[in-house]
């Protein structure tokens, strides 16, 4: 008898193990099912959407539309679904690639813009003094992009919004200034159009043919596992820059129909607008020559090619006029 039962206690062992591995499993694949739903939410793109709107009928001051729109990208990219994810060490965030990606392009959109305001545009001229807030954000928001402790990037770019909410205040006030010149936006112009021009000739190497380089010789393709990166980087540049060239649009309104080059900047505005057009595509599709697939990063590199000639003429027309 006591064998006996010895056997079944064996057999409910084995039958615990077997419930409790179903469990696990069922637990894995719900959890699996969550983070897949939850990714699917928190690599949704903002829209185009103005950013910053007027809270009462006063007129903003010359310069304080571009510093809020920097503020308000800043604040986007922290605060959109899921946060900030280029430095999430845990899933479903660390399974993300794509967002990280579009993190990074309006994230170097919004540093080159910073810098502009320090270097160029809150001063009357190269021998001024910078402004004090404006030192400091600058820094702060070219912290590395993937800190996630002591102290984490999102920690540093949200003190480099403090310091500039204290330069838009000092605006208001008229302690600050911002100085609307053709050769402030020009330099400004001419870093943008740099980085669209690396930016299309990265996406222009995903056709499947080396580029000839320096010397004739051949460059190399853009590997088949980064095509999608470069183009979601791509997607976040143009999404920061429609934005900051709306708010340039408004704060060198004056200089752009001095220079003529209001429709040229329009124009640009368009181009990059319609980079923001839905991926129908559930991946980014890398087909060759005439075949049936769409090469989406040819696509993408058109528009910034377009965008990036107009550039280049625009920035004559405020050099020249």
């Amino acid at each position: 008898m006591r064998f006996g039962k010895r056997t079944d206690a064996a057999g409910d062992s084995s039958l615990d193990g077997s419930t409790v591995g179903r469990i696990a499993l069922g637990v894995v694949l719900v959890y699996l099912l969550i983070c897949l739903v939850v990714g699917w939410y928190w690599s949704r793109e903002p829209d185009l959407s103005p950013l910053v709107v007027r809270a009462d009928d006063r007129p903003m001051v010359s310069g304080e539309y571009t510093a809020r729109t920097l503020h308000s990208l800043m604040g986007e990219l922290l605060s959109k679904p899921g946060g900030y994810l280029s430095n999430d060490v845990a899933p479903p965030g660390l399974w993300l690639d794509n967002m990280p990606n579009w993190e990074f392009g309006a994230l170097v959109q919004v540093r080159d813009m910073s810098r502009a305001l320090r270097r160029d545009m809150a001063r009357s001229q190269s021998q001024s003094k910078e402004d004090a807030n404006l030192a400091k954000a600058e820094p702060l928001f070219s912290t590395n992009n993937n800190r996630w402790m002591f102290p984490s990037s999102e920690s540093e770019y949200q003190h480099g919004m403090q310091q500039l909410d204290q330069y838009i205040a000092r605006l208001q006030r008229g302690d600050a200034y911002f100085y609307a010149r053709a050769d402030n936006l020009a330099s400004w112009v001419g870093d943008v159009s740099t980085r669209l021009g690396s930016l299309s000739q990265r996406l222009s190497a995903s056709v499947g043919r080396a580029p000839l380089i320096e010397g004739g010789k051949l460059g190399t393709t853009t590997p088949w596992l980064e095509i999608d990166d470069i183009f979601y980087e791509a997607r976040g540049t143009s999404w920061a820059l429609v934005h900051l060239l709306r708010a340039i649009e408004h704060d060198f309104h004056d200089v752009l129909v001095k220079k003529n080059a209001l429709v040229s900047l329009q124009q640009i505005i368009r181009d990059l607008e319609a980079t923001q057009e839905t991926l129908w595509s559930p991946m980014v599709l890398n087909g060759g020559g005439f075949g049936m697939l769409a090469n989406h990063s040819l696509v993408m590199a058109n528009y910034l090619s377009r965008a990036n000639a107009a550039m280049i003429d625009l920035r004559r027309l405020l050099e020249q006029g």
